[in-house]
């Protein structure tokens, strides 16, 4: 049996952030597959700063969810469907994204278990800026804002430490975005200090 299906055992439609707290907790107590999957919400590639205390209590508030290959997750400019985030549990994730003047998606990277997505626009509600597709089958466990606010409710300090760990992780993601634009900006300015040297203007020939 896969963690996906071994995570809260028997589920129910209703959404997580509904169930009593008392139920919610059962579902997760002594489950070793709901620990993996804290384990994965703390792994680097997702929210580190969390204990495993609070990665478990965020996890009884996620619901399971499964995608074929090929779905699209997230869209590229969506702008109202954008209350949720999700954890990958399983398979891998290809996101892509539309630059000017292209007509192919480029491709910025592949995701696989303990990645997060779109945890930018659970934060801000603003556009996706990238579309996220399985490449393969995935498991995950979707985060939504209903959820949050009922885990905001219910534990205001879990609730405001995910805040700061998603917080620090789009500070860091801006930071390295800078550096790979300063990086593009010295690598512009080489090769266009180049091409002056081998064509030169005719007021640099004077």
């Amino acid at each position: 049996m896969s963690l996906f299906d071994r995570l809260f055992g028997t589920r129910s439609a209703e959404q997580p952030g509904s169930r009593p707290p008392a139920d919610r907790r059962a579902a997760v107590d002594g489950s070793s597959a709901a620990h993996e999957a804290a384990r994965l919400l703390r792994a680097p590639t997702a929210l580190m700063q969390l204990s495993e205390a609070e990665a478990l209590t965020v996890v009884g508030f996620m619901q399971p969810k499964r995608l074929k290959s090929g779905t699209t997750i997230i869209r590229q400019g969506e702008a109202t469907d954008t209350g949720y985030m999700v954890l990958v549990l399983e398979g891998e994730i290809t996101v892509e994204t539309l630059i000017a003047r292209r007509v192919n998606p480029v491709t910025v990277t592949v995701l696989g278990p303990g990645s997060l997505i779109g945890e930018m626009a659970l934060v801000d509600g603003g556009a996706r800026s990238a579309s996220c597709t399985a490449s393969t089958d995935v498991a995950c466990a979707v985060l939504t804002r209903e959820a949050l606010e009922a885990l905001t409710a219910e534990q205001p300090a879990t609730a405001a430490k995910l805040m700061a760990a998603v917080a620090q992780r789009l500070a860091e993601r801006l930071r390295d975005s800078g550096h790979k634009l300063q990086v593009y900006s010295q690598l512009v300015q080489t090769m266009q200090g180049e091409i002056d040297r081998l064509m030169p203007t005719p007021d640099q020939r004077r």
